[in-house]
Order: structure tokens, then sequence, then C-alpha cells
């Protein structure tokens, strides 16, 4: 549906040129994790796509929420070293617009379904 589309891969690859963000943590850090950032913030993008698309049948938001446990999977396998580390305002910032594109290939993939 998401994770095995180009889209998501070219994602992949974003956030994998952009990890020398998450080596260096000069940045001011909060008390959440990376890992606490990554989950809300897909939570949250699910859950607008929910409350954006009520009519869908739960079989597809089971789907979508597969879909979203592999996001987060994904995430923390790249973001291993830091994902227990406090999250610096440059991190959340980027972590915020990721997940804002990932969210626009789930916007796409219900889309498919209308």
């Amino acid at each position: 549906m998401v994770v095995e589309t180009d889209g998501y891969l070219a994602l992949i690859e974003h956030l994998t040129f952009n990890l020398d963000l998450f080596s260096n943590s000069t940045d001011d850090t909060g008390a959440e994790s990376v890992e606490d950032v990554v989950t809300d913030l897909i939570a949250t993008n699910i859950m607008a796509i929910f409350e954006q698309n009520p009519e869908l049948h739960a079989s597809v938001r089971f789907k979508l929420l597969k879909e979203a446990d592999s996001v987060v999977a994904d995430l923390g396998e790249v973001l291993a070293g830091v994902w227990a580390k406090p999250a610096t305002n440059e991190q959340i910032g980027f972590l915020d617009e990721y997940v804002g594109l990932v969210k626009n290939l789930f916007d796409s993939a219900v889309a498919q379904f209308d």
C-alpha cells in the first residue's frame, strides 16, 4: 500500500541523506526521545487520516495501521543510534516534516479506495 511504493523508498533515501542531523546533537533537547516523537507524529497523522475519511472500511483502517507500524519500525532501524536519546528541536522539525510527507503517501493510498 505505502511502504512498497517508490515514493516511500524515496523518503527513506531522503532520511538517509539527512542522517547527519541525528549524529550532531548540539541543539537544545527536550524530554521526549526520538522514538516518542516519531510515534506521536505517526499516531497523530494516522488519526487525522481516519477523521478525514470516516467512511473507510475497517479492513482498510487495519491495513493503514499495519503500514504505520512498518513506517515506525523502518524509522527505528535507520535511527537506531539515537532512537532512545532526547530529540533536539532541529530533529523534531525534520521529523515533523518527514512524517507529513509520509502522510501524503497515506492520503494518496486512501484516495484509491474512494
